[in-house]
């Protein structure tokens, strides 16, 4: 009789919680330019709380082959990638396997789309439950997140191309 331990679970979205996306531009540091910027993350309310996300979120990005660390996939560059961002009528929509997520994003945030053609996308693994959807994140809160070593460490880095809608 044979017996199969550490079998292999499937991801769930359930496992993630509440996913939001939030967007913001602001001056790169190599060519002062605006970067557009795009992250999402969960609130830690999925199953098992915010270590179940962490993991679930890790496994997510394993599986669609983002890693998770400093560096950054420059997704023009990667055959296949199953990550796409859709730009249209003031909304980023964010396309992932097993989710979907969009955002309103501010004219500033556009005018550096619009210039550049992709989005530096972050997808964190920790949890921000203090950032729920239509709660305001002041410059300072964003800032304290999305600057946090921690956070950076343990996230998925990506250039993103945008994708609009042809007329």
């Amino acid at each position: 009789m044979t017996s199969i331990s550490g079998a292999v679970r499937a991801f769930r979205p359930a496992q993630l919680g509440t996913l939001v996306v939030i967007a913001w531009s602001g001056e790169h540091p190599d060519d002062e330019r605006d970067m557009p910027f795009l992250l999402a993350y969960s609130l830690g309310d999925g199953d098992g709380g915010p270590e179940g996300v962490e993991a679930a979120a890790r496994k997510l990005l394993a599986d669609i082959g983002l890693p998770v660390g400093t560096e950054y996939v420059d997704a023009a560059q990667v055959d296949g990638l199953p990550v796409t961002l859709l730009v249209e009528a003031g909304q980023a929509v964010l396309t992932m396997p097993h989710l979907t997520a969009q955002c309103t994003v501010p004219p500033e945030w556009l005018a550096a789309v619009r210039e550049r053609g992709h989005v530096y996308f972050l997808f964190a693994t920790r949890a921000w439950p203090q950032a729920a959807p239509g709660a305001p994140v002041t410059e300072e809160e964003l800032r304290d997140f999305a600057g946090d070593e921690a956070m950076l460490s343990t996230a998925a880095h990506c250039l993103l191309p945008v994708r609009q809608l042809r007329g």
